[in-house]
């Protein structure tokens, strides 16, 4: 009998055969979020109406989880710069967003990236030239999956995405809660 990963984690999907299947379970004011390509932060701030703000939940070197190793193409050897934060519109929490940041790809001008603070990740990577995103997946996420600070927001759904940046992995993972989707 197989054990399953974690009970912290959710079952994440990829492929676009999948994403059909799931996405018609989930609200349909959802899937507009879930799909976008562009930068959920320059959404969210349009979105608010320019009453958008970032509460840093934690951030610290530590390992990942199995399953962000793998969507990173790495072993469970690195170690990385774990990021969890709340995005708000307004005084409404909308999104929890945990990125994984390995340590490896913290050097030359991407060291910045472990100074962000309560400034959004999204404006830095969206403007940097060399940037692309790889591989969404998509998760339906409960509240077990969320940090005990968050499992009161009714986590919906979560997509993750590989980005690299001056050729080098970050992972950035983003769960939509239950009053984003009550105010689209």
């Amino acid at each position: 009998m197989r054990k399953h990963l974690s009970v912290k984690e959710p079952r994440w999907h990829k492929g676009s055969y999948q994403h059909r299947t799931l996405s018609s379970t989930m609200p349909s004011t959802l899937r507009s979020w879930l799909f976008d390509n562009g930068s959920l932060t320059k959404k969210l701030i349009s979105y608010s109406k320019n009453q958008f703000h970032v509460e840093v939940l934690q951030q610290k070197i530590e390992r990942a989880k199995h399953s962000e190793y793998r969507a990173l193409k790495l072993n469970n050897r690195h170690w990385a710069v774990v990021r969890e934060v709340i995005l708000y519109g307004g005084n409404v929490p909308w999104v929890y967003a945990r990125t994984i940041i390995p340590l490896s790809t913290l050097s030359g001008k991407l060291r910045r990236l472990h100074y962000l603070g309560s400034r959004p990740l999204g404006g830095t990577l969206f403007a940097d030239p060399s940037m692309r995103r790889e591989g969404l997946e998509i998760a339906h996420v409960k509240a077990r999956h969320l940090p005990s600070r968050a499992k009161n927001m009714k986590p919906l759904w979560g997509r993750r995405s590989l980005f690299i940046i001056k050729n080098k992995p970050l992972l950035v993972g983003e769960i939509f809660l239950a009053d984003l989707i009550k105010e689209a």
